[in-house]
């Protein structure tokens, strides 16, 4: 039966995730996931696509704290609440962020000390800002619901990825890729499923894990940030070399399945944990068929 094997959060935008036990399902996303962000002084989202630095912050999360540095540096640790409450100092403000085609999105900024921090680190001016509760930041409406939400993600709350495409995927590498095998964590899911058939979570159109309601909504078109190395920050020209020979849709490459919850009400819809059983409910046309061996 197809099992939950991995879930990761990534408390702030781009930078390196969290693996967990356990996580809070919001609809927005998982609790805690991508509620920060760094963008430059005009607001406009900073990513590794622009800065591959930022895939070597680390994050941590200590009780109601978040401990963030840099590999190479592990002695400066920054040190954030989880949760930023509004107005705690006069030093902070609203501000309005730009994260693809969502302009003018509603941010806190954190703190000066946070926005050197960073700065300092990334060699770029930037501020960290966070994601109030009252922020709505509209998924596409192409392929949401009524009020569905998401916090500064790319685009949807959720992106679930099988065990097998992965591992399908490392086959289909040069034998030559120094980097071979690649790691789950280039494609920065929210959710890994193991025992399910490669690229089966593209046909999930309603899906059921502990009572919670889940529905794929479009595959996860993929970028160059899958192509740097979250252990170096050094590019290279895989996955999307490989998978462009196969999983290749409208001049978009394909991997993984964007997901939303069952529920457009920002509130706690359950708990999710590694272990738990998918029940698949109903099934969806995929847009690239399954590769012929």
């Amino acid at each position: 039966m197809t099992t939950i094997s991995e879930l990761h959060i990534y408390p702030i935008k781009s930078l390196r995730g969290i693996s967990v036990a356990e996580a809070v399902v919001e609809a927005k996303g998982l609790q805690y996931d991508r509620r920060f962000m760094l963008v430059s002084p005009n607001g406009q989202f900073i990513t590794q696509r622009a800065n591959p630095q930022m895939a070597l912050i680390d994050v941590a999360i200590d009780k109601d704290q978040l401990r963030i540095w840099h590999v190479n540096r592990p002695d400066d640790v920054l040190v954030l609440p989880l949760v930023v409450p509004e107005q705690t100092s006069t030093s902070q403000e609203t501000m309005s962020v730009t994260i693809w085609d969502s302009h003018d999105v509603p941010a806190m900024t954190v703190s000066a000390e946070a926005d050197q921090w960073f700065s300092e680190m990334l060699g770029q001016p930037c501020r960290l800002v966070f994601m109030p509760e009252t922020t709505h930041r509209a998924v596409d409406p192409e392929y949401a619901r009524q009020d569905d939400a998401v916090s500064f993600a790319d685009g949807y709350p959720y992106l679930l990825i099988g065990q097998a495409s992965l591992d399908d995927l490392n086959r289909r590498l040069p034998a030559d890729e120094p980097a071979k095998p690649l790691d789950m964590l280039r494609f920065r899911p929210s959710i890994v499923v193991t025992e399910s058939a490669p690229y089966e979570e593209d046909t999930w159109a309603h899906f059921r894990i502990s009572d919670i309601d889940f529905y794929g909504v479009k595959p996860c078109a993929r970028c160059v940030l899958t192509t740097i190395d979250p252990a170096t920050g050094q590019k290279g020209k895989e996955p999307l070399r490989t998978l462009a020979t196969y999983r290749q849709w409208k001049n978009k490459i394909l991997f993984g399945q964007n997901v939303l919850a069952g529920s457009s009400e920002d509130l706690p819809l359950g708990v999710l944990r590694v272990g738990q059983v998918v029940e698949v409910v109903s099934h969806q046309e995929p847009r690239l068929q399954p590769p012929i061996e």
